[in-house]
């Protein structure tokens, strides 16, 4: 009876010795896990973007007079040569050589513009004639297959969009030289005026401000009769049908981004995305503060919209969007989730799992996009990774996976 007493005290001593170890063993660590890819990657700047009317015209004063209330409003249609507002220059007292100066001025400024306007326009006609013939040559390479499709697509892209910008130059030369016939005209009025000749213009009482452009009214600065000074904007004119959209991004994303890459607009209203192309990257950077009261450099860039017309034709001035630029497109690499990686002194790394434990890996990067990287060594699909990796987590620790989110 005794060796059996014995015996239970030391079973019992046992039990009591297991329940304290498995009380003070570590717990294993609650962990989410997701799995090494391989597939498609893209890598995106994100920003957000408005649009805008791509060619608008200021329609301003020509001289100094009081002007009478527009009835135009926002939204009304408007053709070639349409009056837009009237202006009584008053009395040919008031019109001292101060006006006159300005005036001249003014014709100096106007005729510089229509020249720069007429440059502008003939170089983009060079440049689309190239792009016809860079065209045509790639379909004869198409046809013979020594070029692939979405080559030939690329090209007809561009020279599409340089037709486009032919159109908006010959826009904007025509409002040029609108802008020298009016600027002449007012400086001839005032000077007739002063010398008490007839100008053989609208009378002196009655100077009719005219629109270069048909189009819509965008907006009305001066709604109400007032004075005006010479060079006072009064509305602006443009085209609501010739959108495009301008992105402020980050100028050290601006450096990836080149004219031609592909866009996706997303978040404009409709569920449908839109997409665009790179037009231009402008290379000059600006300050601008963030929500969180942070100065950063911020760059321009200027978006095509390629999708249908009547895709967008809701779409109008300054309304918002979601730019998603395309930098990179890779079609069959291996990636994991963003959230996986933390750095290792100089490296990057990730934990696995193995055996129901962490363990530590160092793995080599290639691309790196907002939710996704590429490796390039160290990781192979099919791997179980963890993802968002805690400060507590160490190499060799006991792991208990809670989930395995599918983020990818």
């Amino acid at each position: 009876m005794i060796w059996i007493k014995r015996t239970l005290l030391v079973l019992l001593a046992i039990a009591l010795l297991g329940a304290l170890v498995m009380a003070f063993r570590p717990q294993p660590v609650l962990v989410e896990v997701a799995e090494v890819t391989r597939g498609p990657f893209e890598q995106v700047i994100e920003d957000d973007g408005i649009t805008r009317v791509r060619e608008r015209y200021v329609v301003s004063a020509p001289l100094a007079g009081k002007l009478q209330r527009i009835t135009l409003k926002a939204g009304d249609a408007v053709a070639a040569g349409m009056v837009l507002a009237i202006i009584d220059p008053g009395s040919p007292a008031l019109l001292d050589m101060r006006t006159e100066r300005e005036l001249t001025e003014r014709v100096g400024v106007a005729e510089a513009n229509r020249l720069r306007a007429a440059s502008t326009t003939e170089r983009t006609r060079a440049t689309l004639d190239k792009s016809r013939s860079d065209l045509e040559r790639t379909r004869k390479l198409a046809a013979k297959d020594f070029v692939s499709a979405a080559q030939l697509e690329q090209v007809e892209l561009e020279a599409r969009i340089s037709l486009r910008e032919l159109e908006a130059t010959r826009y904007a030369e025509q409002a040029a030289i609108h802008d020298v016939a009016v600027a002449r005209a007012a400086l001839l009025q005032v000077r007739d005026d002063a010398t008490g000749k007839p100008a053989g213009k609208p009378s002196a009482r009655r100077w009719e401000v005219r629109t270069p452009v048909a189009g819509q009214i965008l907006r009305v600065t001066q709604e109400s009769e007032t004075t005006v000074a010479v060079g006072a904007p009064l509305l602006e004119v443009g085209q609501p049908a010739e959108l495009e959209v301008v992105v402020d991004v980050l100028s050290t994303d601006a450096v990836q981004i080149k004219p031609g890459a592909p866009v996706r607009l997303l978040r404009w209203g409709k569920a449908e995305p839109l997409d665009g192309r790179i037009r231009r990257v402008e290379p000059a950077a600006f300050t601008k503060v963030s929500a969180l009261g942070v100065e950063e450099q911020r760059v321009y860039a200027v978006i095509d919209l390629t999708s249908p017309a009547e895709k967008w034709q809701s779409l109008g001035d300054g309304y918002k969007v979601d730019a998603s630029i395309i930098v990179a497109h890779l079609d069959n690499v291996i990636k994991v989730p963003v959230s996986a990686l933390f750095r290792d002194g100089e490296q990057w790394a990730v934990f696995t799992v193995a055996n129901g434990k962490a363990a530590r890996r160092t793995v080599q990067l290639g691309r790196r996009g907002g939710l996704e990287a590429v490796v390039e060594k160290g990781l192979q699909p099919g791997e179980k990774i963890i993802v968002h990796p805690g400060d507590t987590l160490r190499d060799g620790l006991r792991i208990k996976v809670t989930a395995s989110p599918d983020i990818l």
